[in-house]
């Protein structure tokens, strides 16, 4: 009894470790040859035809919401002037990436796990490597790609949508002036954030692809054990990204000292 107790709490960590070896070998795998174009470009425009209209529409509510709390909590203090940078600074630096990769993870990801879970229990994997196929180079390294890609574009977008939504509604439902909402964007924000925002995409869809294909590849168990395999990809990832987040916030904040108005 004791043995499968001991054996049930030491799994969590060997699946890490089976998860980090699967990503060192999908980084062994971008260096192979030949690479497969074709896969890459359907599965980007796979990922990008799932996720642009949810991410549009989700990046509004947040830079509204963004713009209206910070709105009201800097009006309290008397420095309205700084609600655009303030806004522009939550949007790019958190936001944007968190709500992006979210949906990377919830669309794109539960795809592709659900896509390699049916190959898998289809034996189409053993049998490509029967072939002398290697299955991650032939169907990882694309979707990874693919969701790196997209993730830094959607970044993009989110942070685009954002920033205008929370313009918006500050300049009309707060009494802001346009004038100085744009201006206050050099006030605090700087272009590390940019690129802080930028390279959290990327790292959180690598994130996304991997934990989804390594989910997919190794499911059990017939149709439920793909549909296990979907569930258990969205939630890895998802907790995955808001520790990596956090992370990656502290080290940033380390590395480049704020900037003061």
């Amino acid at each position: 009894m004791s043995s499968s107790t001991a054996q049930r709490a030491l799994a969590p960590i060997g699946t890490a470790g089976n998860l980090f070896a699967f990503g060192l070998d999908v980084a062994r795998g971008l260096f192979r040859r030949p690479f497969q174009t074709r896969e890459f470009i359907q599965q980007a425009w796979f990922i990008a035809s799932v996720t642009i209209i949810p991410t549009a529409l989700v990046a509004i509510p947040f830079g509204a919401v963004i713009a209206l709390q910070v709105g009201g909590l800097i009006k309290q203090f008397g420095a309205q002037s700084f609600t655009g940078s303030a806004a522009v600074l939550a949007v790019v630096r958190e936001a944007g990436p968190i709500a992006t990769s979210l949906l990377i993870a919830g669309a794109a990801g539960s795809a592709i796990a659900a896509d390699l879970g049916a190959r898998k229990i289809r034996e189409e994997l053993d049998a490509m490597m029967v072939l002398g196929i290697d299955p991650i180079q032939r169907l990882v390294v694309p979707r990874v790609l693919a969701c790196m890609l997209v993730a830094f574009f959607l970044n993009g977008l989110v942070s685009v949508v954002g920033v205008s939504g929370g313009y918006v509604f500050n300049v009309v439902l707060q009494d802001g002036t346009p004038g100085s909402y744009i201006a206050s964007f050099t006030a605090l924000a700087q272009l590390p954030d940019l690129w802080q925002g930028m390279l959290k995409a990327l790292v959180f869809g690598l994130i996304a692809a991997i934990v989804a294909c390594y989910k997919g590849m190794n499911a059990k168990g017939g149709p439920k054990g793909v549909g296990d395999a979907v569930n258990e990809s969205v939630v890895v990832t998802f907790m995955l990204l808001f520790i990596v987040n956090f992370v990656m916030s502290a080290i940033y904040f380390q590395l480049v000292p704020p900037k003061t108005g």
